[in-house]
């Protein structure tokens, strides 16, 4: 019995020694897990603000008219009280809602005396790269709670080197900011394994972007559905999150609506009314049901392909969801005659995630598939961003010069007439003085007999649209921009009117029809 040690009672010193040991490595543990995961959040967030920001500044072309025509020039004209609003804001088909957002960045920057032509083109692209930047965090860390950290970080690089995200994130395109707003929301919504959902944060982040784009609920229908077939209690999630977040979102809508449009207007009514039962959209051009099938989502997507179809092997019964999400959206959109690649836009961070689990999955051979895969989104993308279709960007800076011309006391006043198919170029937005400018019309058919649009009426004899709209030489406007291929067309019109060529743009390396590859301004002498 002697020579039995006697236990170690509870309380004991050496008992307390051995505790304070055991907690001071796990609380070092925590803390080190604690400091590493906020180190990599830092890294993180660092290089995506600084990637969107030269991602912005490398975008130097034009895509769509909308970029600037339900953005930039509805809030130049809210604030400065001068620009031209295009038909759907007339017929009440569109929000102001999105372009309030930058009227209250004009508003600021004219009430410092800050409203230089610089800042108003570059500082709402630069608050869209922000934005976009912390979508791309939110998505990371996504991914990391989803999958593996070798997962996630391919995953990401996938994300980030997408030719078209780099193409469209950072533009002034309601499409943008939806899909900004999508990524966000996918953050919180209930995935499978997800660990940072909240019902009340996706839900709210829908309904902002349906207000800004309608056809956002064209992507979250599916993933609605399945949220409310995995949630039990099904009423509660109805009345205190479907019907409450829905109703506040409609409401604060119509209203900013009906104060800027002077009247009761619900604009979702009217966009649904307007571009899917009287198929005005169609007025714009169609496709076949195959489209996208076929072109437009292997463009979106890219060389980022063979990745997809693979990664949708891999992680089909994970992801199910995202995978029908995407399928329905291009299957909708593909029942609408009018087609554009943008449409499609928001479902391409769920194609990511296919894609960064594809690339994880390759071992020996990803490193080799990534370099691929960079190389060719990055030479699509600074192709894209800094050469094709950055004409009518450019020739918006020259005009801009005439603007001193304009507020000097001069006898013959700037007159700037764009014979381009209509909204080729941004306008008062990037030029942002009173000068006199106008450009030819093309509102579609709202049921008026016979209708011709002045841009059709143009086309069909620029000549004789030319010398009837222009009888006398004190009628004859100072400037005319155009496409190269209009040139020779009205070169005796040029001619008999002394207009001389004073500056000539790049514009495309693939010109089509009205489109040329150059754009010219001629001056009046």
């Amino acid at each position: 019995m002697d020579n039995i040690r006697p236990r170690l009672k509870f309380g004991s010193k050496v008992d307390d020694v051995k505790l304070r040991k055991r907690k001071s490595q796990l609380y070092s543990k925590e803390d080190e897990s604690t400091l590493e995961y906020g180190e990599l959040r830092r890294r993180v967030v660092v290089f995506s603000v600084a990637f969107r920001l030269i991602n912005c500044l490398l975008v130097q072309t034009s895509f769509v008219p909308d970029e600037y025509w339900q953005s930039l020039e509805v809030s130049h004209r809210m604030v400065f009280n001068y620009g031209y609003l295009t038909w759907e804001w007339k017929e009440g088909i569109r929000g102001f809602t999105y372009p309030l957002f930058f009227a209250v960045i004009y508003k600021i920057l004219s009430f410092l005396h800050f409203d230089s032509v610089f800042l108003l083109i570059w500082l709402p692209r630069i608050i869209q790269a922000l934005f976009a930047a912390f979508a791309d965090v939110k998505f990371f860390f996504l991914i990391r709670t989803l999958e593996s950290r070798d997962v996630a970080k391919w995953t990401f690089f996938c994300h980030m080197c997408s030719w078209f995200s780099w193409y469209c994130c950072t533009r002034t395109l309601t499409n943008s900011m939806e899909t900004t707003v999508t990524c966000l929301a996918l953050f919180y919504f209930p995935l499978p394994g997800s660990k940072t959902h909240s019902s009340k944060i996706y839900l709210t982040l829908v309904a902002l972007a349906v207000v800004v784009r309608p056809t956002a609920l064209i992507v979250w229908f599916p993933l609605l559905m399945y949220h409310f077939w995995q949630e039990d209690n099904k009423l509660r999630l109805i009345t205190h999150n479907f019907v409450p977040i829905g109703a506040v979102a409609v409401v604060i809508s119509t209203l900013i609506d009906c104060i800027f449009y002077e009247k009761w207007t619900v604009v979702q009514f009217n966009f649904l009314k307007f571009n899917v039962f009287n198929g005005v959209a169609d007025f714009y051009g169609s496709h076949p049901w195959h489209w996208y099938f076929s072109q437009g989502f292997a463009v979106v997507v890219g060389p980022h392909l063979p990745l997809f179809l693979h990664g949708c092997s891999l992680a089909f019964k994970r992801y199910k969801i995202l995978l029908a999400a995407v399928v329905w959206t291009i299957g909708v959109y593909s029942l609408l005659p009018h087609k554009e690649f943008r449409f499609i836009y928001p479902v391409l961070p769920f194609c990511m995630i296919f894609c960064g689990i594809s690339l994880a999955s390759l071992k020996a051979w990803r490193r080799a598939a990534a370099f691929m895969l960079l190389v060719s989104n990055l030479v699509a993308a600074l192709y894209t961003g800094l050469i094709h279709q950055r004409g009518t960007l450019d020739v918006m800076s020259h005009l801009q010069t005439l603007c001193d011309v304009s507020s000097a006391s001069s006898a013959l006043q700037p007159d700037v007439l764009l014979l381009m198919p209509c909204h080729s170029t941004p306008f008062y937005s990037h030029v942002h003085c009173p000068m006199k400018m106008r450009f030819l019309e093309c509102p579609p058919d709202l049921g008026a007999e016979g209708h011709v649009d002045e841009a059709d009426r143009f086309y069909d004899d620029p000549l004789h649209w030319l010398r009837t709209s222009f009888p006398y030489k004190s009628s004859l406007p100072t400037h005319l921009v155009l496409f190269d291929v209009l040139e020779k067309e009205i070169s005796v019109f040029l001619q008999g009117n002394n207009f001389v060529r004073t500056a000539e743009m790049f514009h495309t390396h693939f010109p089509e029809g009205r489109v040329g590859g150059n754009i010219f301004i001629y001056e009046r002498h």
